[in-house]
């Protein structure tokens, strides 16, 4: 018997995760460089950004910029000045899904996977956007997922799976969060949804034409949402979000915002899927860097929850890359932790996950914020 078992797990491995091979090619688009600002590390941020490239490990940013622009290209966060990395093992597993990554930098605690800001004996944790709306912020949530999707939903949602979305966007409903873009459309009771929300299903209405006494959700696909021309990007979701949350007079903003489907790419191992979605995310971190270049108020922190995929860059040819994919399924590898505006210098060298939660509270030097209420 003994000398059978390795030709069973071998097979079962092989079965599993077949290995893939793509090629690539390597892309020439000029470099797009950015005014990129120093900040006092005396200061301390006022709003707080938090960009996830769902699945996006550092070898799907290498891909994607190999794609773009070539091994001299610099993507957006090739230009920021604080780099670091984080570890990001769940509560008693090695491998993390997205919800006990995402309930990491919401409250700081490890939870087991498929859990949602409970702890691993069910206990509820306060979130940083409940936290921040007590001290008078307004909040967002972005995500090309659905809205209740484990991402998102940690921000808001305290649930022992991510699979029970109808629960999931009764408490979306029921939150402090002020704006939700995304999709998820079969989740919901639209026409009940009306009478709490100023509600949007199609790209044309992401406008400022709704009512002040009422807080926004855009739900624009019924599940995640299919890139088309007539669907919003991450992009449009994010500057819609942004104009809405700096136009107040309010303590402060705190806006999530994700790029659900990189992750699913990699998850089929659809290597031109995944470049796509990251360019939306490039983009999308572009105008978050202008904007705080602009601001000089507002801490941006971006990162991944986990890699996805298993992705190898193995060798060029003939103007090529050829690429590998490994798994369809999340892997353990660190990934990469981005900062720029005030207290972004608290975000270089090795952390865990948790600890991205503390480090914007630092940024923000919350211990010394006042209860507040503000609405949009």
């Amino acid at each position: 018997m003994k000398l059978f078992l390795p030709i069973i797990v071998l097979f079962f491995m092989s079965g599993c995760d077949s290995v893939k091979t793509e090629i690539i090619k390597i892309g020439s688009m000029e470099t797009q460089y950015l005014e990129i600002k120093d900040f006092p590390e005396s200061l301390k941020a006022k709003n707080v950004i938090l960009a996830i490239g769902d699945g996006a490990g550092i070898n799907q940013i290498t891909v994607s910029r190999l794609a773009i622009g070539g091994p001299d290209h610099k993507l957006s966060i090739d230009q920021l000045p604080h780099q670091g990395m984080s570890l990001i093992h769940s509560y008693d597993d090695i491998y993390t899904d997205s919800a006990a990554a995402a309930t990491a930098w919401a409250t700081g605690f490890k939870t087991k996977n498929r859990y949602l800001s409970i702890d691993a004996k069910k206990n509820k944790l306060t979130t940083i956007l409940e936290m921040l709306n007590a001290k008078g912020y307004l909040s967002g949530i972005v995500a090309t997922s659905s809205v209740t999707h484990a991402t998102p939903a940690a921000f808001y949602s305290h649930i022992d799976s991510r699979y029970k979305e109808i629960e999931i966007a009764n408490q979306l409903v029921n939150s402090s969060v002020n704006i939700s873009l995304g999709g998820g459309q079969e989740f919901f009771d639209l026409e009940k949804l009306k009478t709490t929300h100023d509600l949007f299903t199609d790209k044309q209405s992401l406008k400022k034409n709704f009512s002040s006494s009422k807080r926004i959700i855009g739900l624009f696909d019924k599940d995640g949402i299919e890139r088309s021309s007539d669907k919003p990007s991450q992009r449009e979701m994010t500057n819609f979000a942004l104009d809405q949350l700096t136009d107040n007079k309010c303590s402060g903003f705190f806006l999530m915002t994700e790029g659900s489907q990189i992750d699913w790419a990699a998850h089929d191992n659809d290597v031109v899927k995944m470049i796509d979605e990251f360019k939306d995310f490039d983009k999308t971190i572009m105008d978050l860097i202008n904007f705080v270049s602009k601001d000089q108020e507002t801490l941006l922190v971006i990162t991944a929850d986990h890699e996805t995929g298993g992705l190898k860059i193995l060798k060029q040819k003939n103007g090529s890359a050829i690429i590998q994919w490994g798994t369809g399924s999340h892997t353990g590898e660190p990934v990469g932790v981005y900062a720029y505006g005030p207290g972004a210098e608290l975000f270089n060298g090795m952390m865990d996950n948790t600890d991205i939660h503390y480090k914007i509270l630092e940024a923000i030097d919350y211990t010394n914020l006042n209860d507040a209420n503000c609405d949009l």
